[in-house]
């Protein structure tokens, strides 16, 4: 009996393989040093980011404005209430975006992979009391800020389970005293390496608390 045809072979289609992110400098580093470019009108924000030697390693910047945006924020107060979008970036370039969506009352940072990939969002949590801003992916909490001491700029991050993982503080004391001269810088200490997506929710809500999280010194955030 004569053997049916053989079915035709096709050739497997090759897949590119799913992008792999190197990690930042930023995320491997215990101490990140954020210290606020000063300008004669602050118009964009900006953040110099350094190691505790006091080495720059990137920086935060504000991105997206028009002409329009910025002469608006000149002559009011309420640019808390606009859409900000600030890049995070290291010497080979930007590393993660953020988009905090204009608000009235609660904080909500969006972060994502250069690329538009989300990673997770920094959400505010409560308005009274001592602030608290929930790290969420896909809806889960992997971790928090909790403010300790608003004004003296006492900041806990926890993961998960509730477990310390990094610090924000005003003073350190292996940090040369000249970083800190000024009221804008402030210390990241993290206090081992994460992984992701928590190692980025926490680089991104350390590095803009202030641009993204604390700009309203009135108590709206």
């Amino acid at each position: 009996m004569q053997q049916p045809p053989a079915p035709p072979q096709y050739p497997q289609p090759q897949y590119p393989a799913p992008q792999q992110w190197a990690r930042s400098v930023l995320l491997e580093q215990p101490v990140l040093v954020v210290q606020q470019k000063t300008k004669l009108i602050e118009l964009t924000n900006e953040y110099g980011v350094f190691d505790g030697n006091g080495q720059q390693l990137g920086a935060v910047v504000q991105v997206g404005q028009s002409t329009l945006r910025k002469a608006f924020r000149f002559v009011s107060e309420f640019d808390q209430f606009l859409t900000h979008r600030l890049e995070v970036r290291d010497a080979t370039g930007p590393v993660l975006m953020l988009t905090r969506p204009a608000k009235v009352m609660r904080s909500r940072v969006q972060v994502s992979r250069p690329d538009g990939q989300p990673l997770g969002e920094i959400v505010q949590a409560n308005v009274l009391g001592k602030i608290r801003f929930d790290l969420v992916v896909g809806g889960q909490l992997v971790g928090a800020i909790q403010a300790e001491n608003w004004r003296a700029w006492d900041f806990s991050i926890g993961d998960g389970s509730g477990r310390e993982v990094a610090r924000i503080t005003k003073t350190w004391e292996g940090l040369a005293r000249t970083m800190l001269t000024t009221a804008d810088n402030y210390v990241v200490q993290v206090h081992q390496r994460l992984e992701e997506p928590l190692a980025s929710l926490v680089l991104a809500s350390a590095l803009t608390v202030d641009t993204a999280l604390k700009q309203d010194e009135r108590g709206f955030n």
